[in-house]
């Protein structure tokens, strides 16, 4: 059965075991759409994937404090820069350059596909009714005259994984991410969504967790937490991570709103299993119970 895009017309053949960028032609690499992940910020830790995407494209369209961090990176190239919440205009710019026969980079901090550009792109493309490809893949449609756009996702490590880093091993078992910004999603269904994975035994992760005009969402989700868990469960709170401003804290379930948190934050909440060790919390997962350790 062959598969479909979203226009009805059937993919004759899709080759995506390796992506691939098409060849340069006498330095002038063809055009594409990328969307990249910069990592938590620090060049340190950005993918070499994601280097040379950057180097190699022609025009970069992300948030302005995204592409500060990218300094010489992208220093002389079409640069177009959005503030906070205007990720519909920074997606129709990047495509309209992309369309435009330019190779683009749209820049998302982190891991592009969470909480990030990449769905939207997506779905921006999908909206318009554009022909697209993955990059590298080889996609013969002889029957329409319409131009593919390729696009390639480019991942970078996220937020939770950087997080995770600095304060040990809080993500080694089950865990669940819950963004509590309802900007975009209902309370209703954010608070659902923190019943079931509290009552359900997962570490939680929460983005967004505060803002100026967003400041009681997480005490609200943590007086859900606790109807499901211990008040000295321990909570790792990571700010800025692996950036010049990072700062990092330990505290418990019970006492998490007396930390100072805003957008830049990102909350640990350990789960049954999950303990603390000097300045590193962890979550077994369970080679206590199975093996015996050497002491």
């Amino acid at each position: 059965m062959r598969s479909r895009c979203h226009t009805g017309r059937s993919l004759r053949g899709v080759d995506r075991s390796q992506a691939q960028d098409p060849p340069c032609d006498r330095g002038r690499c063809p055009p594409a759409l990328y969307v990249v992940g910069t990592g938590p910020g620090s060049l340190d830790h950005l993918s070499a994937r994601a280097r040379q995407v950057l180097e190699q494209a022609d025009t970069v369209v992300g948030y302005g404090t995204y592409l500060d961090l990218l300094g010489p990176l992208i220093a002389g190239k079409e640069i177009i820069r959005t503030g906070m919440t205007k990720e519909v205009q920074r997606v129709a710019a990047a495509i309209t350059a992309a369309r435009a026969d330019r190779r683009v980079a749209l820049v998302s901090g982190g891991d592009p596909g969470i909480y990030a550009m990449a769905g939207l792109a997506l779905e921006m493309c999908a909206a318009r009714q554009m022909r697209v490809v993955a990059n590298g893949a080889v996609a013969v449609q002889p029957d329409d005259p319409q131009k593919s756009v390729s696009i390639e996702v480019v991942p970078g490590i996220p937020a939770l994984c950087a997080g995770a880093a600095l304060l040990g091993a809080p993500l080694a078992h089950d865990f669940a991410v819950i963004s509590l910004s309802d900007l975009l999603t209902p309370w209703e269904v954010i608070q659902r969504r923190i019943d079931a994975a509290a009552q359900a035994d997962f570490v939680i992760v929460i983005y967004n967790p505060k803002s100026k005009r967003r400041d009681w969402q997480l005490q609200r989700a943590r007086d859900r937490i606790l109807r499901h868990r211990n008040g000295g469960t321990p909570v790792g709170i990571v700010t800025g991570a692996m950036r010049e401003t990072q700062r990092i804290r330990l505290t418990t379930l019970y006492q998490l709103d007396r930390d100072p948190i805003d957008m830049q934050t990102i909350v640990f909440i350990g789960n049954s299993a999950t303990v603390r060790y000097g300045d590193f919390i962890y979550t077994l997962r369970g080679y206590g119970r199975k093996y015996e350790f050497d002491h």
